[in-house]
């Protein structure tokens, strides 16, 4: 069984799956890029690029690095460029409105990667947050955790993160 593709309980095939994209970085705040992006779309169809990254683009911390575990050298020997990356995701989502759990940090990143590429995204980028009510963020952390255990993905990377946000938001709406 592919674990980005569960064999979800017949509560939760009810609900709605959305379009959920995650961006992995080589640090935090100022000077950071995008080096991986997974996206996981309502169909179940889940893609994730590793991306070169430009070389004015020389930002890396050893903190950032620990929790995704990639190495500013995988980026550099497996990544693609920016161009293609941002030309293949106006492929995938074009038109499309694709969820994020942290909405700022993400858009940062993507327009720093189509900024870099002299290109736009032609789909519209969201918070998780405009998804649920009061309730249904309240649960949202509890259905996380669910979601995790279900998917057994442990590697903290750009489509397993996608996965499990686009499994808990189907979790959470049943509540």
């Amino acid at each position: 069984m592919d674990p980005l593709k569960p064999n979800l309980d017949e509560n939760s095939a009810t609900a709605e799956a959305y379009n959920v994209i995650d961006i992995e970085a080589s640090g935090f705040g100022r000077g950071s890029y995008p080096i991986e992006i997974g996206v996981c779309l309502a169909n179940q169809e889940c893609h994730c690029f590793l991306i070169k990254p430009e070389s004015s683009w020389v930002h890396w911390s050893n903190q950032a690095e620990q929790i995704h575990g990639i190495s500013r050298e995988i980026i550099l020997t497996h990544g693609i460029s920016v161009r293609e990356v941002a030309e293949t995701l106006n492929k995938l989502l074009k038109g499309l409105v694709i969820y994020s759990d942290a909405w700022g940090q993400d858009q940062s990143w993507l327009m720093k990667l189509y900024d870099a590429a002299g290109m736009w995204p032609n789909y519209k980028l969201e918070t998780i947050r405009s998804l649920m009510n009061e309730t249904q963020l309240n649960h949202y952390h509890s259905c996380q955790k669910q979601a995790q255990d279900k998917l057994h993905l442990r590697r903290h990377r750009a489509s397993s993160d996608a996965r499990v946000v686009q499994y808990t938001l189907s979790l959470v709406q049943q509540k």
